[in-house]
């Protein structure tokens, strides 16, 4: 199983949400690249990005750190956070970012969606946010009316395999992921799931590891130090 230790900026700064909530930002480091350098000295070869600047409202304030962070090197490196024209996934592809992340786009224009996973193949991944099941959009803060299986089911039929699946209630909240969700999102043949939100224990990346989970994003409990990257990276016989 793939771990993606995760940076989202606000700013231009390292910072994480509760439960996607913008009011609720804690600043972690005004450096991202220092963090990323952290995180691949313990071990770390891929890494997730978010723009929630971008994710918020779609603007690429944050696209220079993000360039800052691909030419770094040493990262299989995935950005979310605004992506919705095929210009600005060329842009992040061309600056050395190895995939993108479609999220409210995914949404709200599958047709496009689709014929960029037709493309661009394993460089093109889709971010499956959800609040109670339902899909949520725009920076978490709409809810649509279908739920995230569901989704993902429609996301195969179409032939784009990875989903990194986010339970909003879980995210930033240390109270563990939600298993269950997983073992229902791996009975969708042709499905590569990457679990994010919650993920707060190595006994919880072994039991996702061995249900068969493709990648786990770790997040606050890196930065809280409730987890310990290297440890992951050695104790866990992840990779």
């Amino acid at each position: 199983m793939r771990i993606f230790p995760a940076i989202d900026l606000i700013g231009g700064q390292a910072v994480r949400l509760y439960q996607g909530d913008y009011d609720k930002k804690t600043v972690y480091n005004a450096d991202p690249c220092a963090v990323a350098r952290e995180f691949r000295a313990a071990g770390a070869s891929c890494l997730h990005v978010v723009d929630l600047d971008g994710a918020r409202d779609g603007t690429t304030a944050n696209f220079d750190t993000i360039a800052a962070l691909a030419g770094q090197g040493g990262f299989y490196m995935e950005v979310g956070g605004g992506i919705r024209t095929e210009e600005r996934i060329r842009q992040y592809l061309d600056c050395g970012v190895s995939r993108c992340i479609l999220g409210t786009v995914a949404v709200r224009d599958f047709d496009f969606t689709a014929r960029m996973g037709a493309k661009y193949g394993d460089k093109i991944a889709v971010g499956v946010d959800t609040r109670e099941g339902l899909i949520a959009v725009s920076g978490w803060k709409e809810l649509s009316d279908e739920r995230g299986p569901d989704f993902c089911r429609r996301l195969v039929g179409h032939g784009i395999r990875d989903v990194i699946y986010t339970d909003i209630s879980r995210d930033g909240a240390e109270r563990g992921t939600n298993l269950e969700l997983y073992r229902e999102l791996l009975t969708i043949p042709g499905l590569r799931v990457t679990a994010s939100g919650g993920v707060g224990s190595l006994s919880e990346l072994r039991v996702l590891r061995d249900m068969g989970v493709h990648a786990a994003i770790l997040g606050k409990a890196l930065y809280t130090g409730k987890l310990d990257l290297a440890e992951v990276m050695r104790e866990a016989g992840m990779c």
